[in-house]
């Protein structure tokens, strides 16, 4: 895919509610103005850089003049884009195409965005859960003997535990200590 078609896809982007401010604007104007081989003359980069007329206005017409330019013009942009807002580039809808280019491909941040959505509510619920039943399997397992200091644990349960679910702990736990 050429720079070109890949300005015109991102300018929709690039132009709507005020991603750009006009300082970047300014730096990537300067920055297309100095570069070697020289992107915009000093004319074209005094009209861009002109603060009578509107940021959208300015930047719309840059962007259809460096597409007029040609595709060398058009990458000069996005290196420039890319040294002074690199979020924004990295946020552009063209780059995102180009990271994932088989269809049938994971989209990794939305993969991280799916396993991580549940918050840290459900992850202290599940370690209760993980945790409860390992002390569970532990205290009852056959081979290991009650000892009294998990008789205490469990004995201040009614804070963690429902009173008839310690209530039927406590009866196993005399019940396994009498065998």
């Amino acid at each position: 895919q050429s720079y070109c078609h890949r300005l015109q896809h991102d300018m929709y982007f690039l132009t709507s509610t005020s991603r750009l401010n006009e300082q970047v604007v300014d730096k990537i104007v300067l920055q297309l103005n100095r570069v070697y081989p020289q992107i915009l003359t000093n004319e074209e980069a005094e009209k861009f850089r002109n603060p009578k007329a509107s940021l959208h206005t300015r930047l719309s017409d840059l962007l259809k003049h460096l597409q007029k330019k040609g595709d060398r013009h058009c990458q000069e942009f996005y290196r420039a884009l890319q040294i002074n807002a690199e979020q924004l580039f990295n946020d552009l809808p063209s780059r995102k195409i180009l990271k994932t280019p088989d269809p049938t491909e994971i989209d990794t941040d939305k993969e991280q965005y799916m396993l991580n959505d549940r918050g840290p509510v459900f992850f202290l619920a599940c370690f209760s859960v993980a945790a409860g039943l390992a002390l569970f399997w532990y205290c009852y397992n056959s081979e290991t003997q009650v000892v009294g200091r998990t008789r205490r644990i469990l004995g201040f349960s009614p804070i963690i535990i429902g009173r008839h679910v310690r209530n039927i702990f406590m009866l196993y736990l005399e019940d396994t200590s009498r065998n």
